[in-house]
């Protein structure tokens, strides 16, 4: 009788996580070292010493992968929002500025290896998809929004949406130029932000 091993619900799944998780780290590194657009998915399946039919699995595609990058930096990036929201304490200037230092922090870090690498003045591609991950961020500046601002001038939806696309501009930006300046980038940024908001009308009701 040959011997066959099976795996439980519970491995199998922690299998696919580890799997998952490996693209995402070659991923990374991959982007980083040659660039997205010369990047190629035979690139990432030789880094995560995956067969290529375990990344097809997961993944059909590179622009698949990076969108997956784009969300697991989301989804770890909302938690600290929250935290930031609730240190703020219904501030919504001092929340503004912390929540947009700690993004251009988090952005240098998350790209490291793409910074060293890569040449000043390359595009940075990003992501302009809906996906849980991203709609949490969104959801926590409306409610740091709606908290500060309650009573005074602006529409929460779209105060959110200029918020979040003022800081991922600047940002993407910013990861162009060498050196990095987190700080400069982050005093542009909020400066554009909160000026902003004191120009603005009245909601209509």
């Amino acid at each position: 009788m040959s011997q066959v091993a099976y795996l439980t619900a519970g491995k199998r799944e922690q299998t696919k996580a580890q799997n998952r998780q490996a693209i995402l780290v070659a991923a990374r590194e991959v982007f980083g070292e040659l660039g997205y657009e010369q990047a190629t998915v035979r690139d990432i399946i030789r880094r995560t010493g995956l067969a290529a039919g375990t990344f097809y699995n997961y993944y059909r595609s590179k622009e698949e992968v990076f969108a997956a990058l784009a969300d697991d930096g989301a989804r770890r990036f909302a938690p600290m929002l929250k935290a930031l929201r609730a240190q703020s304490a219904g501030d919504f200037e001092s929340f503004v500025r912390a929540a947009i230092e700690a993004y251009f922090e988090f952005m240098a870090a998350e790209h490291s290896t793409w910074i060293a690498q890569r040449p000043a003045g390359e595009p940075h591609l990003h992501v302009h998809a809906e996906t849980p991950e991203m709609s949490a961020v969104f959801a926590e500046v409306r409610a740091a929004i709606v908290e500060a601002l309650a009573g005074r001038p602006g529409d929460p939806d779209y105060m959110a949406c200029a918020c979040i696309a003022v800081a991922r501009e600047v940002g993407e930006k910013m990861l162009e130029r060498r050196p990095i300046d987190t700080q400069a980038a982050a005093d542009f940024a909020v400066a554009m932000v909160l000026d902003g908001i004191r120009g603005l009308p009245r909601a209509r009701r």
